[in-house]
């Protein structure tokens, strides 16, 4: 198993006793417990926690009277894993460090308690903020970090490192590792194949994680043998998946050749492909409801948006490229954003039934026009149960293949002993629908309650 670089001792939680030893910090009593591996739920339970950890998991029937600093009656509500938002952004330079510091309490109204921040220009920040949510001295989600991207030679966006040979891939990753990020994400601005190559290669020689863009000029089977253990969105599967990628690539059309790998795509060669990235126990984030947002941008009307009012002033000037290149598309002619959005709602099912690992990240943060962060996330698990997965396997690409991405299986994606105390309580269940998700009572991030008035303070 590759080794997770750092994640500050993965808080004081995993070296926290889980002595059964009372009085206990907070008891939730009379609680239905999600169990989303197995799909069912378990009522009548009293869950204990000490400090940021669950300690016992026992039948109400089972359990003698316990002494708590902080006792609730559940009365039968649902208790789950917290949600885990696999895909992020904070960045815009120093000017917008505060705004997107003020997104953070979003992800927890959400019922968000783990991000995965896939890269951006304010890392020193981010890094900051881990710590202190790690210190509960910061109210947020728990932060995975790749720290930042590396590009070729003319990065597409700022903060992003240059490699071009193997001595600055060595510099790069040794850089990311100095500063403890938590994998190692790559983009494709002017990245070359055979850089993008040798990045997994050493990357898997370090045992790091690696995941991100991939250039058009790269093929993802031929990544995979390298090393590489995911990719972000559906571009690169889908240039897999078509009997013309090859001749393509000798085009050198870079995502001119997306609308073509649509048309092209092969059902018999796309199950091939997922059967083989399934053997190579391979993620994909799809990000989805992304997709539809930004495709709907030239006639969207997002004034109105209940969320845009607490996005800063400074994020909201970042949406207008998008909007802007929309509306030139749509003058265009060109809906090849909208082809590829119905193409991948089919590709879903049929990856996850191969067995490959899919992670819900909703890809929110500036320059992401009106993609919120919180609320995108659980509109990426409905996209993913529109494509055709059940609420119980679309809260797998969050709660349990989130972690599992890490091989953090032993700390997260249930409600039993050991497991970290990140947990989301609704009054309803989400096994039966996955709209259930927006009936949060509480919310438990690291062992601290936040009631619904308590996180309505926390975006005052």
């Amino acid at each position: 198993m590759k080794r997770l670089i750092s994640i500050f001792s993965l808080l004081s939680v995993l070296s926290c006793s889980t002595s059964e030893k009372e009085p206990y910090d907070l008891v939730f009593a009379n609680a239905t417990v999600v169990d989303v591996i197995k799909g069912e739920v378990i009522e009548n339970q009293l869950i204990a926690i000490k400090d940021d950890t669950i300690v016992r998991v026992v039948d109400m029937a089972n359990q003698k009277e316990v002494s708590a600093s902080k006792k609730i009656d559940l009365n039968g509500k649902y208790i789950m894993p917290g949600l885990w938002d696999n895909h992020v952004h904070f960045r815009g330079g120093d000017s917008l460090i505060a705004e997107n510091r003020d997104m953070l309490p979003l992800f927890l109204k959400f019922g968000i308690t783990t991000v995965r921040d896939a890269g951006g220009d304010i890392t020193p920040s981010v890094l900051s903020w881990k710590e202190n949510i790690v210190n509960k001295t910061l109210d947020g989600p728990f932060i995975f970090t790749s720290g930042p991207k590396l590009d070729g030679h003319d990065p597409a966006w700022p903060g992003s490192i240059q490699v071009t040979n193997s001595e600055q891939i060595n510099d790069a990753l040794d850089s990311i590792e100095a500063i403890e990020g938590n994998y190692v994400k790559m983009y494709d601005g002017s990245l070359t194949a055979d850089t993008y190559y040798q990045i997994i290669e050493e990357a898997e020689r370090r045992g790091l994680k690696t995941t991100g863009h991939m250039p058009m000029s790269a093929d993802l089977l031929t990544a995979v043998d390298y090393g590489l253990d995911g990719t972000e969105h559906m571009y690169y599967v889908l240039k897999a998946c078509s009997p013309k990628a090859d001749s393509l690539t000798k085009l050198d059309l870079g995502y001119g050749m997306v609308s073509t790998l649509v048309d092209t795509y092969d059902k018999n060669l796309a199950n091939q492909v997922y059967t083989e990235l399934a053997k190579q126990n391979f993620y994909i984030t799809p990000t989805l409801y992304i997709g539809k947002t930004l495709s709907q941008l030239a006639d969207a009307d997002h004034s109105g948006d209940s969320l845009l009012q607490y996005m800063g002033q400074g994020i909201q000037k970042t949406y207008q490229g998008r909007i802007d290149r929309a509306k030139a598309a749509k003058e265009s002619g060109n809906n090849s954003r909208s082809k590829l959005a119905a193409l991948t709602n089919q590709m879903i099912t049929p990856m996850y039934e191969a067995g490959v690992h899919l992670l819900a990240g909703s890809d929110c943060g500036p320059y992401n026009s009106y993609v919120y962060p919180g609320e995108s996330l659980h509109g990426e698990l409905r996209a993913l149960v529109k494509t055709g997965l059940n609420p119980q396997q679309a809260l797998i690409t969050s709660v349990v293949n989130g972690p599992k991405f890490f091989g953090l299986e032993r700390y997260y994606g249930s409600v039993t002993n050991g497991k970290v105390a990140d947990l989301l309580i609704l009054e309803a269940n989400p096994l039966t629908n996955i709209e259930n998700l927006t009936s949060i009572n509480l919310v438990v991030a690291k062992g601290k309650s936040y009631n619904l008035n308590e996180l309505r303070d926390l975006l005052k």
